[in-house]
């Protein structure tokens, strides 16, 4: 991005509240300035190169404010939230709950460990990030990165400590849990969606759907094709023998065969620019399989769901199950299941252009705080396109000596996955004022 429309007064004018929220002045310069460097030209946004750009003697206050644990930046990512929802939240938008992997070497940075990463398509060495993206109309946002600790590092408290791993932190968590946990704090700050949307590694969970459920959401997630459900019809009766706790009437069955026999229908979700995008499906209401155990680990009914199958027209079938209302059309549902693939976009704006795994810093400070930077810098590339998306549909020029399309258009998507499907909706210095 060699140019930045409105990358001076109006980029201040959007930084105010997150400025305001900082404290002490020396914070509120270097701020603006960090986002200066992740949004303007070069191919790396790690800090040396970010402070040539920016005319700096050196990199070492870039390096103190991206790194130093003497202050909090939980008020950032709470006005990151609150910007984010003024952009695309409502009860149309979508949350989507997926995972990120930034590859690196060696063994030093925090929560490094060769684990599977997309970015690769195999495991390797990478650090591994649960992402959280607010979305609607194909503008996604994200607006919660944070990083899962392998047993490897959970187990060993020195190297913890060594990486500055918070002792709240140290504790082995699943990725599931970590992302109710900041699908918990979105929440306390008010960002509002209407369907939490997750793929089979998040909703294989019987914890995670559960926990969705609790806080009375909807939600569409991924299941492997295995995954044990029973007819929306089973019972509980009385047991034979001496048994005392009721039995189901049925047995459970594989995902995979409750839909094999139905008809499959074709349905588009949306238009691609080479044509329409589309995949068979099928759906039948069910009762899920993760209630208590009632014998040979076979579990009891649990809450009535909907079961989807997408079959693809390379051949092959994936499984999802949803809480969405009985009375809900095949298209809706299958609309819902392909809208998750909106965070792909904001994932690769986040690496190719604002340099998310360029980080070169091994702390878990470090590396959350350049997470938080790059999304606060993604959510104001986000402002612009949809202004001047506001501008276009008023007759005006889009941008006066507009820069790259990047700024105003969605990031491409990776070309392993679908385009996303998104329902639609009914005080700093300026950059010539550098610090010596």
């Amino acid at each position: 991005m060699t140019n930045i429309p409105g990358g001076g007064a109006d980029l201040d004018r959007w930084l105010a509240p997150f400025l305001s929220v900082m404290g002490r002045k020396t914070r509120r310069t270097w701020a603006p300035l960090y986002l200066r460097g992740l949004l303007g030209p070069g191919e790396r946004k790690s800090l040396q190169p970010m402070a040539a750009r920016l005319g700096l003697g050196s990199h070492d206050q870039l390096q103190h404010f991206i790194a130093s644990t003497a202050w909090d930046d939980a008020p950032l990512w709470s006005v990151l939230a609150q910007q984010a929802d003024k952009l695309v939240g409502g009860p149309q938008a979508w949350l989507v709950i997926d995972d990120t992997a930034l590859p690196k070497k060696g063994t030093m940075s925090v929560g490094v460990l060769p684990q599977y990463c997309g970015q690769l398509g195999k495991k390797a060495n990478c650090q591994s990030l649960v992402s959280l993206t607010l979305a609607q109309d194909e503008v996604p946002v994200p607006v919660g990165l944070r990083l899962f600790l392998p047993q490897e590092w959970t187990s060993d408290r020195e190297r913890c400590v060594q990486a500055g791993v918070p002792e709240t932190a140290m504790a082995l968590r699943a990725k599931g849990e970590i992302a109710l946990g900041e699908l918990d704090r979105l929440t306390a700050a008010g960002v509002r969606f209407g369907t939490v949307l997750a793929d089979a590694g998040y909703g294989a969970s019987a914890a995670f759907r559960q926990g969705l459920d609790a806080r009375g959401l909807r939600w569409a997630v991924g299941i492997p094709r295995n995954q044990k459900v029973y007819s929306a019809a089973v019972q509980l009766v009385p047991p034979a023998g001496r048994a005392r706790k009721p039995i189901p009437n049925e047995q459970p069955v594989e995902a995979e065969k409750v839909l094999a026999d139905l008809s499959w229908r074709r349905i588009a979700w949306r238009q691609g620019t080479k044509g329409a995008l589309a995949a068979r499906f099928a759906a039948a209401r069910i009762r899920v399989g993760d209630g208590p155990i009632w014998g040979n680990n076979r579990h009891l009914p649990g809450d009535e769901a909907w079961l989807v199958g997408e079959w693809r027209s390379g051949g092959e079938r994936k499984y999802y199950l949803s809480n969405l209302p009985a009375d809900t059309s095949l298209q809706v549902l299958a609309a819902a299941i392909k809208a998750r693939w909106v965070c792909e976009q904001a994932h690769q704006q986040l690496k190719q252009e604002l340099g998310l795994g360029h980080f070169e810093g091994r702390s878990w400070t470090g590396l959350h705080r350049h997470a938080l930077m790059s999304c606060i810098a993604s959510a104001y590339l986000q402002h612009l396109r949809l202004a001047a998306h506001r501008r276009m549909r008023r007759g005006e020029n889009a941008e006066p000596n507009a820069g790259p399309a990047a700024i105003t258009k969605p990031a491409r998507r990776a070309a392993r996955h679908p385009r996303p499907a998104v329902q639609s909706p009914g005080h700093a210095s300026p950059m010539s004022a550098l610090p010596t």
